[in-house]
């Protein structure tokens, strides 16, 4: 019973860097751990180790313009079916709409914008949460049985 209730409950740990893109190794060992603990698949922590690297670079470099005093704070929640998990930086913002489509023939040749294409392709759920303070992006993954 015991373990039963423990595999209901929710968790969540907070993961605080600063920008600096040296700390994306501390990123690349981090999606390890939660691929781990959410219990996903291996395609699952590979697209998560992808995805998670891709935003906390973009928050670093867009967000937070390579200012080593702002940080890029990592939240992870973990359910018993998904594990969500927020990137957010301290910059100013953006539109997630008004990003290019890099599949278009005017974009493909672009060394930059498909970032947030890829992370829309290799995740569940998306959802951007954009404020005066930065931007947060919140990745949702299901656990798949099997």
């Amino acid at each position: 019973m015991e373990g039963k209730d423990r595999k209901n409950q929710i968790e969540e740990e907070i993961l605080i860097i600063p920008s600096n893109l040296s700390e994306l190794k501390t990123i690349e060992e981090f999606s390890l751990h939660l691929s781990k603990k959410a219990a996903l698949s291996q395609d699952q922590a590979e697209n998560i180790a992808i995805v998670l690297t891709e935003l906390v670079n973009n928050a670093i470099v867009h967000g937070n313009k390579l200012i080593p005093a702002k940080r890029v704070i990592v939240k992870t929640t973990y359910y018993p079916d998904r594990v969500e998990i927020s990137v957010k930086d301290e910059g100013s913002g953006y539109d997630p709409s008004a990003l290019n489509n890099p599949t278009k023939p005017e974009n493909i040749l672009r060394e930059n914008g498909r970032g947030i294409f890829l992370v829309k392709n290799l995740i569940d759920k998306v959802d951007f949460v954009p404020s005066l303070k930065g931007m947060e992006i919140v990745i949702t993954e299901f656990v798949h049985s099997g």
